[in-house]
């Protein structure tokens, strides 16, 4: 085996190590918080990871790098997690109701209501990107993560392929969840908004040259 060849293996276990990892904080600083008051920020300290190494900062301390935004994000971090969970509520009592009514799920006025709970649902995977990547108020998250998938149809497809196969590969390897399941998922949304994020940027920049 060439030096190449083990240069490529080593970086490939360096960062299967950096992902288990990384999930054990996640895991772990959610239960710190309870769970309920740990989740959010223990998410968006995951996603300021993820991001600082999509940006090609790969040698970061992690440890540190979580730690630290968990602690400063813990207040206005739960503050959107309780916006999220009225969101879920809401689309969860949707589907219930609409389960009831299941002599009419094939109704064509049902069909408006599962594309705007699908809008809904594609625009929150870009919640917790576009919360580390640019300091917005609330509502102009909500306002730029439906605008954004609106305008990426690709990226959207992508992402939710990629949550889609995680879920299958844990579902056959339920092991994985705990090495993997959130760092893995929270990977790829990660990747698809970042990608979103710099097309957006370069479209920005090139209209402010002209």
């Amino acid at each position: 085996m060439n030096k190449l060849s083990m240069r490529g293996l080593y970086s490939l276990t360096e960062w299967i190590t950096k992902f288990a990892y990384l999930n054990f904080l996640w895991i772990g600083f959610s239960l710190l918080g309870l769970v309920l008051f740990g989740l959010s920020p223990a998410t968006v300290a995951m996603f300021t990871v993820l991001r600082k190494w999509m940006m090609g900062q790969s040698d970061i301390p992690v440890f540190q790098t979580f730690r630290t935004a968990y602690k400063k994000e813990f207040l206005r971090s739960n503050g959107l997690g309780i916006i999220l969970a009225l969101f879920t509520g809401l689309i969860f009592t949707d589907l219930y109701y609409m389960k009831i009514d299941a002599s009419h799920l094939l109704q064509l006025t049902h069909i408006p209501l599962y594309l705007i709970i699908f809008a809904i649902i594609m625009s929150l995977l870009y919640i917790f990107p576009l919360y580390v990547h640019y300091n917005v108020t609330f509502i102009q998250l909500f306002k730029n993560a439906l605008f954004i998938m609106l305008i990426n149809p690709i990226n959207n497809i992508v992402m939710l392929l990629g949550v889609i196969a995680v879920y299958f590969v844990v579902k056959v390897i339920p092991g994985l969840l705990f090495f993997y399941g959130g760092s893995i998922t929270a990977g790829i949304i990660m990747a698809g908004c970042y990608l979103s994020f710099q097309k957006i940027e370069k479209k920005q920049k090139g209209a402010q040259s002209i």
